[in-house]
């Protein structure tokens, strides 16, 4: 072989051998890159101070439940996933039977220093003119009223009251991410923080964390889904010097085949607009103006009010969904509020059906969490005791979603709102006119928390 050809067959091996050392050095790299990433997710698993229970979710119904808990002397320990309890558009209506709880454990009057509103009754737009189909100045209670608050500020009263006990703990930004699980039964929760991984365990786990419970989906535990035939778009509108004229503190009408109604926050109203399951596409491929459009079509005096929505990103989607579970609990785990039952917005009742979830977990538990011994017997109490209220309310939902809201949906040619004439005689008829909002405003049995 010539001089050349060797020469090249050398070069060609210098090449091989440097592609090689290339490429392992290049693996190399990778794997210490590799090595320093996953490094922190090699640190031991931070073990939390065992405590007697701990509650998943820092809404309304795990705030209370917690307080409530702090009071009788249980070691609690509530964790919330965010870092603060600022939402946009979550349920505000505190009711009375809310109000007639946070008596009874000394908060009303604090509650009632919050920046709020009242809503007696809503004033509706029909084809006859104005019409309150209830007035809750009629019941005889100490707060006759829907209390309009914003929910990040109850959130923050309830847990800074719980903090004045030495039993609570709260924890925010905390994720749970696993359930801990001995012979058989939830002993805890694994969770994840900006400083690492931490295991905390109790004797009870309670799952308070809304209709998209992550303890519910880690239990395995499927909740019965009803899909509500419509969606609600939430957005802000001005108070104007000419204004809207709602003795009661709210407003509403129905015409082509939409809902408009809104509530008074004192400066400005919170509106909501029902539209079809389904149908938000359609209406978003309209522009904002297609959807100042059909708000006037509706209510003409907010005319002036729909020109301050200038873009879609004022406006917030609430996708209506309905659910109950048909078993709230596992040996050491309950479920409370949404996260046992998802409540339908129709009434502003989902918040308080919570609260009335946590005060009759504390009455029927806190004995048996002292004494270190919680049975499936006193879990399955509790579900039993709240779980025919809830289902009378979401019938009742269902009834008023399906007979007059899904039909006003449908009603796309209808210019307004009719009221058949013996609705009008039922509203007029002492006995039975008061049924409807007693029941929205009190509940189907009245709630007490226990000394």
């Amino acid at each position: 072989m010539s001089h050349c050809g060797w020469n090249r067959r050398a070069w060609f091996c210098r090449q091989g051998a440097r592609h090689n050392y290339l490429r392992a050095r290049v693996k190399i790299h990778r794997w210490q890159r590799f090595k320093f990433t996953r490094l922190p997710l090699r640190l031991p698993t931070v073990k939390d101070e065992a405590r007697g229970c701990c509650i998943v979710g820092g809404g309304p119904a795990g705030a209370m439940l917690a307080l409530l808990l702090a009071r009788r002397r249980v070691r609690v320990t509530l964790l919330e996933m965010h870092h603060d309890f600022d939402r946009e558009f979550r349920g505000d209506t505190v009711h009375p039977s809310t109000l007639e709880i946070l008596d009874q454990i000394g908060l009303a009057e604090r509650v009632h220093e919050l920046r709020n509103s009242k809503i007696s009754g809503p004033t509706l737009q029909t084809t006859r003119g104005p019409f309150t189909p209830f007035d809750l100045r009629r019941l005889k209670t100490k707060y006759p009223y829907i209390l309009m608050v914003h929910q990040k500020d109850l959130l923050a009263l309830l847990t800074e009251e719980a903090k004045k006990y030495p039993y609570f703990q709260l924890l925010m930004g905390a994720n749970v991410t696993d359930l801990i699980r001995e012979d058989g039964a939830v002993r805890g929760v694994r969770y994840q923080t900006d400083d690492g991984v931490h295991e905390l365990r109790a004797l009870l786990t309670v799952g308070a964390d809304g209709r998209f419970s992550r303890v519910r989906h880690l239990a395995g535990i499927d909740p019965v889904r009803t899909s509500p035939p419509m969606d609600v778009l939430w957005f802000r509108l001005p108070h104007l010097n000419e204004d809207i004229d709602a003795p009661g503190g709210a407003f509403g009408g129905f015409a082509r085949g939409h809902i408009v109604g809104g509530f008074d926050r004192r400066d400005y109203w919170q509106a909501a607009f029902v539209i079809a399951k389904g149908s938000y596409p359609s209406l978003r491929a309209e522009g904002i103006e297609g959807l100042r459009r059909h708000i006037v079509q509706i209510e003409p005096r907010l005319a002036k009010h729909v020109e301050s929505l200038a873009d879609w990103q004022q406006v917030s989607l609430l996708s209506v969904e309905s659910s109950c579970c048909l078993q709230w609990y596992l040996p050491g785990l309950l479920l409370i509020g949404d996260a046992a039952h998802a409540m339908s917005p129709v009434g502003g009742l989902g918040i308080n059906y919570a609260i009335q979830d946590a005060v009759v977990a504390a009455n029927l538990l806190t004995v048996p969490i002292l004494d270190g011994y919680v049975t499936i017997d006193h879990l399955k109490a509790v579900q039993r005791k709240r779980q025919w209220p809830v289902r009378i309310i979401q019938a009742l939902q269902t009834q008023l979603q399906k007979r007059v809201i899904a039909t006003a949906l449908r009603a796309e040619e209808q210019q307004g709102l009719s009221i058949p004439w013996f609705v009008r005689a039922f509203t007029r008829i002492p006995l039975l006119r008061d049924i409807p909002p007693r029941i929205m405003a009190l509940g189907v049995v009245r709630v007490r928390v226990k000394n």
